[in-house]
């Protein structure tokens, strides 16, 4: 799997031989439709196989008390999870560009996000000016990428700290906020929370596939998020200390009309 590294490298060489960037394109494409294929061949049998645990429960409620049958579940669960997020990382590069009207797009995705988190004790605040510019993007992928980040959010800031007397940290409430700006050139996103932080050591590796601190993660919706905002022609990223918060920063570039 590449590395961050790797990729920003992989970029440079195609700039600079731009007779190697067919070869390349035609090899990912090649590569994203294996992946594609496997997922798809793997979901279909998968979701039957859940059809038929539900159909067996729904026959014989008894199962229901079997020892390792909710253990069953969640595995299968995971797995359906983990075909979704694969399929997303290896499509995270194909674009459905249209004008975005930003303003109403960050104001709807602020909605869904607080709609989500309304039984919970967060404070989720958010700046979102009314003359934002309007973008060419993907509205259906950018829109997941920065829900991940949002949920990352939420889950950091449940994240309790191992004993915070032992790190002389006073309590607070949870806080996530969304922040969005513009300048000529570009727009400017901040996610930020006041949850556990990410150690140093960790950063470095954050936005790599199958990195993740997550019991039930599966490692690749940072990956996800990035490769969305790349395709974009955008950046993402972060600053954070352990028990401090997060703010994932992100920019997008503004098309100039000619």
């Amino acid at each position: 799997m590449l590395s961050s590294t790797d990729h920003d490298k992989l970029q440079q060489i195609m700039q600079e031989h731009p007779e190697t960037e067919e070869l390349f394109n035609r090899i990912f494409k090649s590569h994203q439709m294996d992946i594609s294929t496997i997922s798809h061949e793997i979901r279909n049998p998968l979701t039957l196989v859940y059809s038929t645990l539900q159909l067996i429960e729904s026959q014989h409620p008894e199962v229901l008390e079997f020892a390792h049958w909710s253990e069953l579940h969640q595995d299968i669960e995971y797995m359906k999870l983990l075909l979704e997020d694969l399929s997303s990382y290896n499509n995270g590069e194909r674009l459905d560009l249209a004008p975005l009207s930003t303003g109403s797009f960050f104001r709807r995705i602020a909605l869904s996000f607080a709609s989500s988190i309304i039984d919970t004790d967060i404070e989720f605040t958010s700046y979102i000016p009314e003359d934002l510019p309007v973008l060419s993007a993907d509205s259906v992928k950018l829109r997941q990428a920065l829900l991940n980040l949002l949920r990352n959010a939420a889950d950091a800031v449940r994240t309790e700290s191992p004993s915070q007397d032992q790190h002389d940290m006073p309590a607070h409430s949870p806080q996530i906020s969304l922040s969005i700006t513009a300048d000529a050139d570009l727009l400017h996103i901040e996610i930020s929370d006041n949850g556990c932080g990410i150690a140093p050591e960790d950063q470095e590796h954050i936005f790599e596939p199958f990195i993740t601190h997550k019991v039930d993660g599966t490692g690749l919706g940072l990956a996800i998020t990035r490769r969305i905002i790349q395709a974009h022609h955008g950046t993402i990223t972060l600053r954070s200390a352990r028990y401090a918060g997060t703010v994932f920063i992100l920019t997008l570039p503004i098309e100039k009309n000619s």
